[in-house]
């Protein structure tokens, strides 16, 4: 079971930086611009926004990889719970999708980090 929640926690970790790399450096460019369903127009006006926002997402694999490093469950867990607030957040404000790409997998992730090391 712990094997199992490191490699969710690893893949939210994993998101989070693809996430970072999608908003930081793609987000004019075609995979972005498919990805989020944007406006070439749009997407130039944002960049810097979606930067930002790149940035946080890092911050949060980073958190995630912190904990997991150190073996610390709080840190796991805490990092976890910002993964869900920010993706129930951006559900409520982007689109329905982000609860299922962003926050499922961290609820998923934290209930078996809590069965294994709870």
């Amino acid at each position: 079971m712990a094997m199992l929640a490191t490699i969710l926690v690893a893949l939210v970790a994993a998101l989070h930086l693809y996430f970072l790399v999608l908003e930081m450096f793609l987000w004019t460019k075609p995979m972005g611009l498919k990805t989020f369903r944007l406006d070439p127009v749009f997407a130039e006006a944002s960049k810097t926004l979606a930067a930002n926002q790149g940035l946080y997402n890092g911050f949060l694999a980073a958190g995630l990889v912190f904990g997991l490093a150190r073996g610390d469950v709080a840190t796991v867990l805490f990092f976890l719970a910002c993964v869900v607030v920010a993706g129930v957040y951006g559900a409520a404000t982007v689109g329905r999708k982000i609860l299922f790409v962003q926050a499922v997998p961290a609820v998923v992730a934290a209930v078996v980090v809590l069965l294994a090391w709870g």
